[in-house]
């Protein structure tokens, strides 16, 4: 990070992680590794560790482990299993320097930390975010009747935000149906019916259009932050369907009422900006994209993603999850990318210090604070 007030700020910084998953918590061999290390699938031949990503955890964690930087990926796995992963989750995690993780405990085919084993391999504090899919599946699960299933969702999902340390739900509709939906809430003979055909074929996987639909607008009757995920992500998105500009319609009808937070968003960080800069309540951040991309181009996402959006909608996330190095790289790219980014805009005189001071803080860690009432922060005042 090039030196001066706005990186040492930045690096002083406590971020809060608006948006993250949990560590492994078993030692992982090559193929395990390798396998978390991509968001794609395992090609035969092709190591994972041969992308920017890849590149990023030997150059930045492997310090870390007690190697040299650029260490060989065999000798970088071999330490890392050396320490355990316990070891390894703590150092990685407190090198992070993040002060408060908003953990989505919705999505875990590993044994992975809860909020609080995280909070305590970091030294931090950790909330809950609920996945809203994971609850209409689980009530499928445990037998409901198409016309019971509405207000069995609702009585569910009313249950879940009510826990301790709960602070915001999230839908992954850009992975089941895309975006492109009816943007008007379904009636209740429309989710019966859905609910029908549903749960007809067993239930599992929620991606129905008309119950997706019911699902974010249960997110609005509930009152709390609405995660949702947009752009970039594993193969089993469709990228086209994962535009957020899709969700225009569906955000003038519910506009005033919830914060709506658009994750990760590559390639559409512009799309991104675009509904932060016309919809009072509509927030983006590039989490998940700033550790795939590594440091060395963490800027020109945020550049983008700035040009346009109000300084106090863009938060920080990693997105991080398996590899507690994603924690570590997701904080070490925001804060690099961001001083770089706002280094530039003083050196051009295009702001002052006391204000490029200011949106480093707000940005890092005020506006995820306001947005989820985190202790230590303002409300939001929508």
């Amino acid at each position: 990070m090039a030196a001066g007030p706005v990186a040492e700020r930045l690096a002083a910084l406590e971020l809060v992680d608006h948006h993250c998953h949990g560590a492994v918590t078993d030692d992982l061999d090559r193929a395990g590794f390798e396998a978390l290390l991509t968001e794609g699938e395992a090609w035969p031949g092709v190591s994972p560790f041969d992308s920017p990503v890849g590149l990023a955890v030997r150059r930045h964690c492997a310090p870390l482990l007690g190697l040299p930087r650029h260490s060989p990926a065999g000798v970088y796995l071999a330490r890392r299993s050396e320490r355990g992963a316990a070891e390894v989750n703590r150092r990685f995690l407190r090198a992070a320097r993040t002060g408060a993780f908003c953990v989505d405990t919705g999505y875990a085919p590993h044994r992975v930390t809860a909020p609080a084993e995280l909070a305590e391999a970091a030294g931090a504090r950790a909330y809950e975010v609920v996945r809203l899919e994971g609850v209409a599946e689980a009530v499928a699960a445990g037998g409901v009747e198409p016309d019971a299933y509405a207000r069995a969702f609702r009585t569910a999902a009313w249950e879940a935000v009510r826990r301790p340390g709960v602070v915001a739900v999230k839908s992954v509709a850009a992975y089941r149906t895309g975006f492109g939906l009816d943007p008007a809430r379904p009636s209740p003979a429309e989710v019966t019916e859905a609910a029908r055909r549903w749960l007809a074929r067993g239930g599992g996987r929620l991606d129905d259009p008309v119950l997706v639909r019911h699902l974010l607008w249960t997110a609005v009757d509930l009152g709390r932050p609405l995660q949702l995920h947009a752009g970039f992500g594993d193969s089993d998105i469709r990228l086209h369907r994962a535009d957020p500009t899709l969700l225009t319609d569906w955000l003038h009808l519910t506009a005033g009422t919830i914060p709506v937070l658009l994750l990760h968003c590559w390639p559409y960080q512009r799309q991104a900006a675009y509904l932060c800069a016309v919809f009072e309540r509509v927030y983006l951040d590039v989490g998940l994209t700033l550790h795939h991309v590594g440091p060395a181009r963490a800027g020109a996402v945020l550049a983008e993603a700035l040009e346009i959006t109000p300084f106090r909608k863009l938060l920080h996330s990693s997105d991080a999850y398996g590899l507690a190095e994603f924690h570590h790289l997701g904080a070490l790219a925001f804060r690099q990318g961001l001083a770089g980014l706002l280094q530039e805009r003083l050196d051009a005189d295009e702001l002052s210090l006391p204000d490029a001071l200011r949106l480093a803080r707000w940005v890092g860690r005020d506006n995820a604070r306001r947005v989820y009432r985190l202790p230590g922060g303002p409300a939001d005042d929508g």
